[in-house]
């Protein structure tokens, strides 16, 4: 049992991961107590238990755990059918079309629990990508359906022990992502699969098995057939990981930015760009690390802003007025983009906001920086404002200018006004008469 759990390095390269059965992993060997687990799914998995069901905390929960990683959340998986699941819960509901999965509430916590997954055949299109998948099997098989072997792993809160079945312990211990079953065919199973590859890889300090990672360059296109609310919930999920700079990086390494992201094709290839994007991706990561809250629109606003700045100058220089240029760049954009990644309407709508407001920072005269500050998407457009300053988009001293007059008193504020410019006379022009003969000619 030692010799499995702790495999040599060299043993690695036997890939693709292959299941030699179930090995049971002690506490003192994986390190998660009880203790550490959700209360909630804690007692979604000892109700199911008490009911003659098998029910464990599994894959991301686990993985984290063991690598020293605070979950954000804690899936169970079960012998029990959805229909099963329900009935030993009475605050639960049935979700999902591809695959039925119930989430069973416990005050504010939401568990997600699902049914092992069969080895049959899916449903797959033209491509191979898994269409209809809901057929129920054994442990065995759930293990086997899983993608990487540092996901397929069950712990048991009751004995407080990992079942392993591909060796995913060892992998983790030894810092490698390893595909189970047959990368490319899982690649063209979930296309997505390549992107959390990456992910995982930057989140853990895995180095990708080249088993799983040759594939990925060949296959990226097979992202294009991926619904594009599908491929945003992933990026979200890689952006907002708390190491974007290093997943957006490896994308650039795996070539999975040409084509699937056109807002990377082109940033990351422009000097000023991609300082812009890397500057907005640390801050991110220092705020996720630090626990604090962050905003999607505001990510996916500095993501996309090099790209509308670039179609706004188009636009003036074509001889559009300012105002109304920005606004059909920003529509071209987002439409753009929305091919690839299908934004929510929510978020787009920050996103814009933060745009218009840019402009606005340029007005440092009369009551219109009163207005601006009272305005209540000011401090995420400040907070763009000071990325573009840092980046050298804009000048430092605008930025500082925004600093003090957001700190400053009353009387201060009124100091820092510049004064408001003359507005321009306009020319008055004298209408002629419709007819008659009152006309200076005529009185001529």
């Amino acid at each position: 049992m030692l010799r499995r759990i702790l495999r040599r390095p060299e043993d690695n390269a036997r890939t693709p991961a292959a299941s030699s059965g179930p090995v049971s992993i002690p506490r003192d060997q994986h390190g998660i107590s009880r203790e550490q687990i959700l209360p909630a799914a804690r007692k979604v998995c000892d109700a199911l238990q008490a009911e003659g069901y098998q029910a464990y905390v599994v894959g991301g929960a686990v993985r984290d755990l063991i690598a020293g990683i605070e979950p954000k959340d804690f899936d169970v998986a079960t012998s029990a059918t959805p229909e099963q699941v329900t009935e030993v819960f009475r605050r639960a509901r049935m979700i999902g079309r591809r695959f039925k999965i119930v989430h069973v509430m416990f005050g504010r916590d939401v568990i997600e629990v699902t049914t092992f997954r069969g080895d049959s055949e899916a449903v797959t299109d033209e491509h191979g990508r898994i269409l209809h998948d809901n057929v129920f099997g054994t442990m065995e098989e759930d293990a086997a359906r899983r993608d990487f072997t540092v996901n397929a792993l069950y712990y048991d809160p009751t004995t407080e022990t990992v079942i392993d079945f591909h060796h995913g312990v060892a992998d983790l211990k030894q810092k490698t992502l390893r595909m189970i079953g047959d990368a490319p065919r899982r690649y063209r199973e979930d296309p997505v699969r390549m992107l959390r590859a990456v992910r995982l890889g930057a989140k853990l300090g895995l180095i990708i098995d080249p088993a799983a990672r040759e594939p990925i360059r060949s296959m990226s296109s097979l992202l294009e057939n991926v619904p594009p609310a599908r491929l945003f919930d992933e990026m979200l999920k890689l952006l907002t990981s708390g190491h974007a700079v290093r997943c957006v990086r490896q994308l650039r390494e795996e070539g999975l930015h040409h084509g699937l992201l056109p807002l990377l094709d082109v940033i990351l290839e422009q000097p000023m760009g991609e300082r812009f994007v890397m500057l907005s991706l640390e801050r991110t990561d220092e705020r996720v690390r630090e626990g604090k809250s962050i905003s999607p629109g505001f990510l996916f606003a500095t993501l996309l802003w090099h790209e509308v700045l670039a179609d706004w100058e188009k636009r003036k220089q074509a001889g559009e007025a300012a105002i109304p240029a920005l606004f059909d760049a920003m529509g071209s954009v987002l439409d753009q983009q929305a091919e690839k990644l299908a934004i929510t309407r929510r978020i787009a709508t920050d996103i814009k906001d933060i745009w218009l407001l840019q402009p606005r920072f340029e007005q440092r005269a009369g009551k219109r920086p009163y207005r601006l500050l009272e305005l209540p998407r000011f401090r995420a457009a400040y907070d763009f404002l000071l990325l573009r300053a840092g980046s050298g988009e804009v000048e430092q001293e605008l930025a500082d200018w925004w600093t003090d007059f957001a700190a400053a008193d009353g009387p201060q504020r009124e100091a820092m006004l510049r004064p408001e410019e003359a507005p321009k006379k306009r020319r008055r022009t004298r209408r002629k008469p419709s007819g008659g003969g009152n006309g200076p000619a005529e009185a001529a």
